[in-house]
């Protein structure tokens, strides 16, 4: 409630402060709305989705993921020429610096709950907001977000693999939907422009969350239970307890691996029974044995892109050391889960 009330003043304000933001909606994404939070609910993902015409995207690196982006001849848009490098590249750094502008003096205003923007990381995508609800504090990823209504690049044609899970029909109405992207720096550029935006997938992945059954009553009030979120939040609690103990050692790591892993799973073991309800544990070793096996060969493929590796080979000594960390819970019964 509390992070709706301070989310919905900053949105009136973005619009009515500067007309390139006025047609911004909000999106729920991440955990919480996935319904896949683990611990208590103080951390958000919101993404504000700004609605654009066609727009040309070109790849920035072999990734299949970091794009470029220009307006085509004529645009709508007319608005966000201010937010153009002198390339003509529609600048995400530009727009985030706007966006937080705007943000940071509203929050100013902001009566009867004590609002900060935290600093911001370099080439992070989100505007941190920290809300102080004694005695602990939520904190808020604002996430700037294009909606593009046109086809998905060739990059993603092979990804998706969900027909035997999801069936054919699924995949078709997911593809039809719209385009996301989301201001992102590209680490691998050797000057950060602050100009590249990378596909975001948040939408999709919250259905597949969401409708995760092969039939379509899975865990609704009266049809068959399964364990697909139990084993998911099983290793999502995994990995969030082993990065308190070893925050820098593990910095690389975070749950969109986890996430990743679970829809690969998902996809080799489509059928609900493969996931019967009375079976997390034997569920959660397999599917933990994929993701181990992921780490051992430094090989974690996206799973809308498929050329685009997320675990990278020059990460391969912390990927060895998740490795030794989990085999050494699983080998001792987990007392992770038992604390």
């Amino acid at each position: 409630g509390l992070v709706n009330q301070v989310v919905s003043q900053l949105i009136q304000a973005i619009r009515s402060k500067d007309s390139s933001f006025n047609s911004i909606e909000r999106l729920g994404a991440g955990s919480y709305y996935e319904h896949v939070k683990i611990s208590e609910p103080n951390e958000f993902d919101i993404m504000l989705v700004m609605p654009v015409s066609r727009l040309q995207l070109d790849e920035c690196d072999d990734t299949g993921a970091y794009y470029y982006l220009t307006f085509k001849r004529n645009p709508k848009e007319k608005h966000l020429s201010k937010f153009l490098d002198e390339d003509g590249k529609l600048s995400a750094f530009k727009m985030l610096q706007a966006l937080k502008e705007i943000i940071k003096r509203e929050v100013k205003n902001i009566k009867n709950v004590e609002v900060t923007v935290k600093r911001q990381k370099a080439g992070s995508p989100a505007i941190t907001l920290q809300i102080k609800n004694p005695p602990t504090e939520i904190s808020v990823d604002i996430i700037l977000t294009l909606e593009v209504q046109q086809s998905w690049p060739p990059s993603t044609q092979d990804g998706l693999k969900i027909e035997q899970w999801l069936g054919r029909k699924v995949r078709a109405d997911f593809r039809n939907k719209s385009l996301y992207l989301v201001a992102k720096q590209n680490k691998n550029e050797k000057v950060l422009r602050g100009n590249t935006w990378r596909l975001s997938f948040s939408h999709i992945e919250k259905a597949m969350l969401n409708n995760h059954g092969s039939s379509k009553t899975c865990c609704e009030s009266d049809g068959p239970k399964c364990c697909r979120k139990g084993c998911l939040k099983l290793l999502k609690y995994l990995l969030e307890q082993l990065k308190m103990t070893h925050t820098k050692k593990l910095e690389k790591f975070c749950s969109y691996h986890v996430k990743t892993a679970f829809f690969h799973s998902c996809v080799m073991w489509p059928n609900d029974t493969d996931w019967h309800s009375g079976d997390l544990d034997h569920c959660f070793q397999k599917y933990l044995r994929y993701f181990v096996d992921c780490l051992k060969k430094s090989h974690l493929p996206h799973f809308f892109i498929p050329q685009y590796n997320l675990l990278s080979l020059e990460n391969k000594a912390s990927s060895n050391f998740l490795l030794e960390l989990i085999n050494k819970e699983w080998n001792n019964g987990f007392p992770i889960f038992q604390e």
